[in-house]
């Protein structure tokens, strides 16, 4: 069991959280329950879903979990995320339809799912903080901004009295890095808490793309998260991990997930997964703690 802390918007948070992407896209309702199961056994209180995801059917096949295991409220964290154009009349309808596949009568925590001009219009922001305010959200985030984005959306935010992103979002592993430090210190500064998702860059980081894009796998099933990955930046660095893993005698990927899982000032790490053994293997990586071996990735990642 994994110990739980509260986020500045008092969530729930675990530091290995679940993202649940792969629901009603790699693996059925049934297997999403089995994980949801485990993750729940094994302390997991983040879950994280989107209404882009297969369409909804993942918000669905979570909703349906949180409905048949009647778990007590404010016991975990649900957090889904919405896609722009940011205006108002979407932002209503697109949470009620979320709260319906949900099963929810509110929603733990709302992103906005990338980044868009129209996130820093004030009706917008002005929308989020009047769903807030009404007690349909406990809490907004962002997910896919960079520093200066959200550095002008705090600030307008706070310039106009409106309530403000408490959770940030954004892609974190060996070889794409979205949360440098001065986002981080940012975020302590602003009291903001950090998620991260994508440890294993989407299976980049296992080496199974090195000969082309393994049939079945996200690169496949997403060909745009190809152009994310497939450079040279992020070869070398998956190289290196490579070296590392042979000169120490652990996988590639258990040293991906380890060092994910030690970056500081982090509330919580987004996994997916298809069998209850994903999350057990990023359970075994949260124990590795060779300090000498994460700072000699560190030191060549940077």
């Amino acid at each position: 069991m994994q110990a739980t802390f509260m986020t500045p918007a008092k969530l729930p948070v675990s530091h290995i959280g679940l993202g649940c992407v792969t629901f009603g896209r790699e693996i059925d309702a049934a297997a999403s329950h089995a994980l949801l199961d485990h993750a729940y056994e094994r302390g997991v209180r983040m879950f994280d879903t989107a209404q882009a995801y297969s369409a909804g059917a993942s918000e669905q096949i979570l909703g349906a979990w949180l409905t048949a295991r009647g778990l007590p409220s404010g016991s975990v964290t649900v957090a889904t995320k919405m896609l722009p154009p940011y205006e108002p009349s979407r932002i209503a309808l697109a949470l009620g339809e979320s709260i319906v596949r949900l099963g929810v009568a509110q929603l733990d925590l709302l992103y906005l799912h990338c980044w868009d001009a129209s996130a820093h219009s004030l009706e917008a922001l002005a929308s989020f903080d009047g769903l807030v305010k009404a007690g349909f959200v406990r809490t907004i985030g962002a997910s896919n901004f960079s520093l200066p984005q959200l550095q002008k959306a705090l600030e307008l935010q706070k310039r106009h009295g409106l309530t403000r992103f408490s959770v940030v979002q954004n892609n974190n592993n060996l070889a794409v890095r979205d949360v440098s430090p001065a986002f981080r210190a940012f975020c302590v500064e602003e009291n903001v808490a950090i998620v991260t998702y994508s440890p294993l860059g989407a299976g980049f980081l296992t080496g199974k793309h090195k000969a082309g894009v393994a049939p079945g796998s996200r690169f496949d099933r997403i060909p745009g998260h190809q152009d994310v990955y497939f450079k040279d930046e992020a070869y070398s660095r998956l190289a290196r991990l490579e070296f590392v893993a042979s000169r120490t005698g652990q996988s590639p990927s258990h040293l991906a997930l380890a060092w994910a899982l030690h970056q500081s000032q982090i509330a919580s790490v987004l996994i997916g997964g298809r069998t209850t053994a994903h999350i057990d293997q990023a359970f075994a990586a949260q124990e590795f703690d060779d300090e000498e071996v994460l700072s000699e990735l560190d030191a060549h990642m940077l």
